[in-house]
């Protein structure tokens, strides 16, 4: 079937422009050549009539090679930004380590609180302190802290600000500061924020956990050999730690944009 229409462009002479191909019509319609108001004919038709008349013009555009390479890369990247990165041991060492540091300088500073108002002797616990140094593998270092005074408070007042940090920053944010500065947050196994009850449900989890240092870790050194990298409470809680999609979106960028150099 041979197509023809007219170019109004042409102010002399015969204005009409073909034969043409359907396929190249349709080129003409996608670079602007053709409008929906030009007059358009081809084989069979009894009278020229707009390109918005005909069916064809109704049926969605043929893409090119080049387009259809780039759905199909716009299509892969955006499924791959879509898969979970789960977050491996040394990642979340880390998250636990920074985390720890934040605590423990609350800690000091409550601890430097008691001492002047007289509650704890900082020489004690610094001569204990050190006789733990010299001694690493003794076992009465917790006893001995415990019998010095208002260590027990110290102590009790400490775990409490311990678990408060960890329950509510999971439950509101996903993630503790530690957590948050290394791009990894906590959600369930169905992908969803967890909740006040799981959040505390899984710091009680945590403690079975690091119970599990007395067995060489095992709790924590799953994550090295587990498929998600799921630590024991993460089994008891149902959850996992992933990387935040905002890291997976700037490492697909970053990746597009040394493809691009290379």
């Amino acid at each position: 079937m041979k197509w023809f229409y007219i170019d109004t462009s042409i102010t002399d002479g015969d204005r009409r422009q073909g034969p043409y191909s359907l396929d190249e019509i349709k080129n003409f319609v996608r670079d602007g050549k053709i409008t929906e108001e030009t007059l358009v004919w081809h084989s069979g038709e009894t009278n020229w009539k707009p390109w918005k008349d005909f069916p064809e013009a109704s049926e969605p555009p043929e893409l090119t090679e080049e387009e259809i390479l780039k759905q199909t890369i716009e299509t892969l990247l955006s499924s791959k930004m879509q898969q979970k990165r789960y977050a491996g041991f040394f990642v979340r060492a880390n998250a636990f380590i920074i985390d720890n540091l934040i605590i423990s300088i609350f800690g000091a500073i409550f601890l430097y609180l008691l001492s002047f108002a007289g509650t704890i002797d900082l020489n004690a616990i610094t001569e204990l302190v050190n006789q733990y140094v010299d001694n690493p593998m003794s076992g009465e270092f917790i006893s001995k802290a415990l019998e010095l005074p208002g260590m027990s408070t110290f102590f009790t007042i400490f775990t409490i600000v311990q678990a408060v940090y960890f329950i509510v920053f999971h439950a509101v944010w996903g993630a503790t500061p530690g957590k948050r500065l290394l791009h990894i947050h906590v959600e369930t196994s169905n992908g969803e924020r967890i909740s006040w009850a799981l959040s505390i449900f899984r710091f009680i989890a945590s403690i079975v956990t690091q119970a599990t240092l007395t067995f060489y870790g095992l709790g924590y050194l799953i994550v090295l050999v587990e498929p998600q990298k799921r630590a024991l409470h993460d089994f008891i809680a149902r959850t996992r730690v992933v990387h935040d999609v905002i890291e997976q979106k700037s490492s697909t960028v970053n990746s597009k944009e040394n493809n691009k150099e290379v």
